[in-house]
């Protein structure tokens, strides 16, 4: 990271890193860079905010160089509206590593830099480029300094992104969701996509002159770690005539990466469980059902069923007010109702839905939780097969 420090310069200092940016920006006068007039801060503030004021840029296709890169992202800095700091271009100093295809780009602000966030996924020289805080950035430190969130009223949409980053729609984590039946509400929609969690974001993208469903929206989940588990178990799911795509918003057609493949073989043999939450108008209960957890051979001997019961209490007692457990058990024939399946429930269902986002996806004893919202009725009445 060090490496970076020759961008800091006092005013009229030469460079600490000779040749490394020649002519990035020409200037009439012959002044070095280091004396560009867009930082008449002193060096000493420029270094405090520097892990602030700096992105991390990966998936850079190997034509990059820090010319082109500085160039770039001034150009579509200025396009969406995110120039902040007067005249001049946003970005001072950038440096690249080609091996490893990423770049650090430094703006003139850390408003300028939160800015420049809603630019993940966007798309440079002919490939998806990836935009983050660097590793060194400090978010209780940065929230003293300037907006840590960029501004929602950028032009997104100028430079071929969508809007919606106000909206919690930022980031690596953004889902996109197509082929959606146009006739189904924003509220239905946003239901099935519940069923995972809670969103931190959701846009339902409509026809600007008649206000109706283009058939594709994205959300971003408050528990990014259901990212994944939603993409494959809602991919390829038909509705109607229509059959959902559901992936990562910058993951584009490729196929999905090696560890998603297990994640989307896994929820494909589960969709069945899974009926009950696919259903659009499926609502959120106190009670939720667990399967691949246990095995009906752990539940024979009592000793590993209480400590089974245990685990699950544990686990369960994380997430809000845990009401009850049931762990059903093989009978003497074994064909007792739902063997194999854990049920929680809750006092609340804001408590079973933060658990349902918590434990689907998880691996317990190497198997992957599916988590599904159950009907209170049938759980009253003692139904465990549903």
């Amino acid at each position: 990271m060090h490496r970076l420090d020759g961008s800091c310069q006092i005013p009229g200092t030469t460079p600490a890193i000779p040749g490394m940016f020649p002519a990035m920006f020409p200037l009439a006068t012959g002044q070095p860079f280091g004396a560009l007039p867009v930082m008449p801060v002193q060096a000493m503030t420029q270094q405090a905010t520097r892990h602030a004021r700096r992105v991390y840029v990966g998936g850079l296709p190997p034509t990059a160089n820090e010319q082109s890169v500085a160039t770039f992202f001034s150009q579509v800095m200025a396009a969406i509206g995110g120039n902040t700091a007067g005249p001049g271009d946003a970005v001072v100093n950038v440096y690249i590593n080609h091996e490893k295809k990423f770049a650090f780009v430094e703006m003139r602000s850390v408003e300028e830099a939160s800015n420049a966030m809603a630019l993940d996924g966007i798309i440079f020289e002919g490939a998806p480029v990836k935009v983050r805080r660097p590793s060194d950035y400090n978010p209780s430190l940065a929230a003293t300094l300037g907006p840590s969130q960029p501004n929602p009223n950028l032009n997104l949409a100028a430079v071929g992104l969508t809007p919606g980053s106000a909206g919690g729609l930022e980031g690596p984590d953004r889902i996109f969701v197509g082929g959606l039946p146009y006739y189904f509400t924003e509220a239905q929609v946003r239901e099935l996509l519940e069923s995972f969690g809670p969103l931190r974001g959701f846009d339902l993208v409509k026809d600007r002159e008649t206000g109706n469903s283009k058939g594709y929206a994205f959300c971003v989940y408050q528990d990014l770690s259901v990212t994944d588990i939603a993409c494959a178990a809602l991919n390829g799911i038909k509705m109607g005539d229509k059959t959902l795509t559901v992936r990562r918003a910058n993951q584009g057609t490729n196929q999905p990466k090696p560890e998603q493949e297990s994640v989307l073989l896994h929820a494909q043999q589960q969709i069945a469980l899974q009926k009950l939450m696919l259903q659009p108008g499926a609502v959120s209960t106190k009670v939720l059902c667990l399967t691949q957890v246990v095995s009906p051979e752990e539940l024979i001997n009592d000793e590993d069923y209480e400590d089974i019961m245990e685990d699950m209490r544990g686990e369960g007692e994380k997430f809000g007010t845990l009401v009850n457990v049931v762990i059903p058990r093989p009978g003497p024939n074994d064909a007792a109702p739902g063997v194999g399946k854990v049920f929680l429930e809750y006092a609340d269902i804001d408590s079973a839905t933060k658990a349902r986002a918590g434990l689907n996806g998880r691996k317990f004893g190497g198997n992957q939780v599916v988590a599904v919202f159950y009907p209170e009725n049938k759980f009253a009445q003692g139904e465990y097969d549903d």
